[in-house]
């Protein structure tokens, strides 16, 4: 099929319905026994947890709903047009799969793990191929494009503009190396507008004596235009990062936030195979609770607050990790923590995942004031999260409520007598 001006080869124009039914008919060919596993189980246990669904109750935004597109797409009875919006309604959380019966139970008839992430990231990469992106999602993505970093929804903390210029700012007066075996890959959300998450990590790893640097360029992981449908650009930015890892000898990265963790774990290694073998992938938590479990770092600091904790859905949905924030938390003394078990946190989300608070800031912010909502009936003053792309709308939801949204990073800091800086983009 021809390409319009500028588009990526093998990308559909919007009028022509020969090359976009062609490109729907081979996604169609890919996930229809999902969708039929799916959608013929009819249970719809799935939706409870659903964080759209809690707060929208629309049926067509459901994770059975996704799949049920798909058959009716199969059958001619919807095009790729009629329901290529409705895959914007979803954080990716991972809350659907957990639930479903044909994950829980492994003697299930179906013997199938219900794939609902990999689908809507897939659909939303058709509506692309297909020349049907969200305006919202192009934007974003261009500007992304031009500045190597996500436009963090607008600006940096200071009201200036991201770019490649700045990402290294908030590591100023640190005095932090560049490349070495170890580095500490910042998230485009940390590094621009809640400065103080990766000043505390940097400081608290500094003082247990770990070793690390910045890379020479980093750009965004990718992350998050893949999630959107931008694979293309998704892979070069990873390409690039890739590069600079191994020109600076990089054979481990430590990471702050669980979108990128979520990224380096698993994109990483479906773009490159065997190329991405020797780099090791850790998230700062886990670093930080083995040093507290080893004595190379001792919380003394007694910090007066009632907390709850706010499991990340891509921790503790995506990738089970759940122990180590809570180590943390119980080492930190002064603390009354009134905890949440991880299992009933399947069904919390903040919301801000997926590119749902880009396409839909106003449903990201009624499913954080839900989630607040639930921190108030433990009559706590403060709520701690792992993830800083949480910690922006759980913060404004929490406002009225008089609860303070805290990274952990920044708490376990702040136990440690450390003066963290920066900013928490206020």
């Amino acid at each position: 099929m021809s390409a319009e001006p500028g588009a990526a080869p093998g990308r559909a124009r919007p009028d022509d319905p020969a090359g976009v039914e062609g490109l729907a008919s081979e996604f169609v060919a890919e996930w229809r026994d999902a969708a039929y596993n799916c959608y013929s189980s009819g249970h719809k246990f799935c939706r409870e947890v659903c964080p759209v669904m809690q707060v929208t109750r629309n049926e067509s935004w459901t994770p059975t709903a996704f799949h049920a597109n798909v058959v009716a797409m199969e059958k001619g009875e919807l095009e790729l047009a009629d329901v290529a919006e409705d895959y914007v309604n979803c954080t990716q959380c991972g809350a659907c799969e957990l639930r479903c019966p044909n994950t829980l139970f492994t003697g299930d008839f179906y013997r199938f793990r219900t794939r609902t992430v990999d689908l809507v990231r897939s659909m939303r990469a058709l509506t692309v191929d297909a020349g049907l992106d969200q305006p919202s999602y192009a934007r974003w993505n261009l500007l992304t494009d031009e500045r190597r970093h996500e436009p963090v929804l607008g600006e940096a903390a200071d009201g200036a503009p991201v770019g490649q210029d700045r990402v290294r700012d908030w590591a100023d007066d640190l005095d932090l190396p560049t490349g070495g075996a170890t580095i500490l890959f910042v998230d485009c959300e940390a590094a621009f507008y809640r400065t103080s998450v990766p000043r505390a990590v940097a400081q608290i790893l500094g003082l247990a004596g770990v070793e690390f640097g910045l890379m020479r360029e980093q750009w965004c992981c990718g992350g998050p235009a893949a999630e959107m449908g931008y694979v293309d650009q998704a892979k070069r930015f990873a390409r690039h990062n890739l590069d600079d890892w191994r020109a600076s000898g990089v054979e481990r990265v430590i990471v702050l936030d669980p979108h990128d963790y979520i990224t380096f774990t698993e994109d990483y290694p479906r773009y490159f195979g065997d190329e991405f073998a020797g780099i090791e992938i850790v998230l700062a938590i886990e670093v930080l609770a083995e040093l507290i479990r080893d004595g190379r770092l001792t919380p003394s600091v007694s910090i007066d607050r009632t907390i709850t904790y706010h499991d990340p859905c891509r921790l503790n949905k995506r990738k089970g990790v759940w122990k180590e924030p809570r180590e943390i938390l119980r080492a930190i003394p002064g603390l009354i923590f009134k905890d949440v078990d991880h299992v009933t946190q399947w069904s919390y989300c903040s919301g801000a995942g997926g590119g749902l608070s880009i396409a839909k800031p106003e449903l990201t912010a009624a499913i954080s004031e839900r989630r607040m909502g639930q921190a108030a009936e433990l009559e706590v003053d403060t709520l701690v999260s792992a993830c800083p792309w949480s910690e922006r709308p759980l913060g404004a939801a929490g406002e009225s409520l008089a609860i303070e949204v805290m990274d952990i990073h920044e708490l376990l800091a702040e136990s440690l007598g450390i003066e963290v800086g920066g900013s928490r983009g206020a």
